[in-house]
């Protein structure tokens, strides 16, 4: 078996650079973060493969930022398997690549049911791939030569899997599907930050009442800050479940607060203070938080026959015929069309419903133009049908 050693040091960093430029082909990449460790997602590993080069695996945190590395590979095309989860934490230490192959985009868009990379690897390379070590700790020093091992594997096969993929999207007649999509996919701007982030806490529809949402509200900021400058996970400080009991409960002091037994988590107890400012902010705040986010400016689909059934009509009849056309496709439905855009356009259609102002809104939502051709008209003409059709409004209470 081979041992891997890290790059970790200027002199290792140049062997590395003059090794992988003088490689041929693209780029295999990966990136290992310590998510649910850590509170940033910063790259901890960054792995790269080239042939006539070799693997090597970069230590980020040791070497500081890599734009040597990018001079040397920054236009070759990379390839990665489930880019968007590693596009941002390499940017963040200065490596973008000019173009991409995703791997795991391919295999979704050729009709596999599984896309995770060892599964992919088995099915077109015929190469059990183990993954015991993908929800590690990457920030430990130094990484155990089993870890690294690991690692590596998961570049090394990447290039040999994008070239069996090629083949069947050729074979599919899919090449400028995936161009398209791996394009949008390397160049999309990043969601905008969540206004009120503390509304995804796990269990918060079990809150009732403003003023517990509140001391959610004051808990799970306390955290977030106390997490970020602890650099931690922030679930391993305290769990969301053990905010929503506190919020459930209101316990009326710190004693009641450090007895709750629902209370748990490593800091739970030995940052009580912390905790219990954060439940009497709550308590006695005059800024109460509305019972639903602004955020969501539509409302969930199991709601619209109610509230809004011409919309209902519209969303039934149309998600048929894009399910109808991405089994046609062998395309999973939400690679047709994002289901978003779909509900939005249903909700809110244009004033004037015909296959080009559909068109027109499925573009200013980034829908990609093979997507626009494969769906505009069917929408339109599934969104007039049930336009046209009678819609049955429930009756009101007397």
């Amino acid at each position: 078996m081979t041992d891997y050693d890290v790059v970790d040091s200027p002199e290792k960093y140049r062997h590395a650079i003059d090794a992988l430029s003088a490689g041929t082909g693209p780029v295999g990449v990966d990136a290992e973060r310590a998510s649910g460790f850590r509170y940033s997602q910063r790259a901890y590993l960054i792995q790269m493969f080239r042939r006539d080069a070799g693997v090597f695996l970069f230590d980020p945190p040791a070497l500081g930022g890599l734009a040597r590395l990018q001079d040397a590979v920054g236009d070759t095309p990379w390839i990665l398997h489930a880019a968007s989860q590693d596009l941002a934490c390499l940017r963040e230490v200065g490596l973008d690549p000019a173009t991409i192959f995703d791997t795991e985009l391919g295999a979704r868009l050729l009709g596999f049911p599984r896309v995770g990379l060892g599964t992919i690897v088995e099915e077109l390379l015929g190469i059990h791939l183990a993954k015991e070590h993908s929800a590690a700790d990457w920030s430990t020093r130094p990484l155990p030569q089993s870890w690294l091992t690991y690692a590596a594997l998961d570049v090394e096969l990447l290039v040999d899997l994008m070239e069996a993929e090629q083949g069947l999207l050729a074979d599919a007649h899919k090449e400028v599907i995936a161009e398209q999509e791996f394009s949008f996919e390397l160049t999309r701007s990043p969601k905008p930050a969540r206004s009120e982030p503390w509304r995804r806490l796990s269990g918060v529809h079990s809150i009732r009442g403003l003023r517990n949402l509140a001391v959610a509200r004051e808990l799970w900021n306390a955290r977030d800050a106390f997490a970020r400058e602890k650099d931690v996970a922030p679930g391993r400080l305290l769990p969301d479940a053990s905010i929503t009991a506190v919020a459930r409960t209101m316990p009326a002091s710190k004693r009641e607060l450090a007895a709750l037994r629902e209370f748990t988590g490593r800091a739970s107890r030995t940052e009580i203070d912390r905790w219990w400012d954060a439940v009497s902010r709550g308590r006695s705040t005059d800024d109460l938080p509305v019972l639903r986010g602004s955020g969501e400016s539509i409302p969930p689909p199991r709601a619209w026959a109610d509230r809004n059934p011409e919309a209902h009509a519209r969303l039934q009849s149309a998600r048929a015929v894009v399910t109808a056309e991405a089994e046609t496709l062998n395309l999973p439905v939400e690679n047709l069309l994002s289901p978003e855009t779909l509900r939005r356009l249903a909700w809110t259609p244009p004033s004037h419903v015909d296959e080009t102002s559909i068109a027109e809104a499925m573009l200013a939502a980034e829908a990609r133009p093979w997507q626009v051709e494969a769906t505009a008209a069917k929408v339109a003409e599934a969104f007039v049908e049930a336009d046209q059709s009678p819609v049955v409004r429930p009756e009101s209470g007397s």
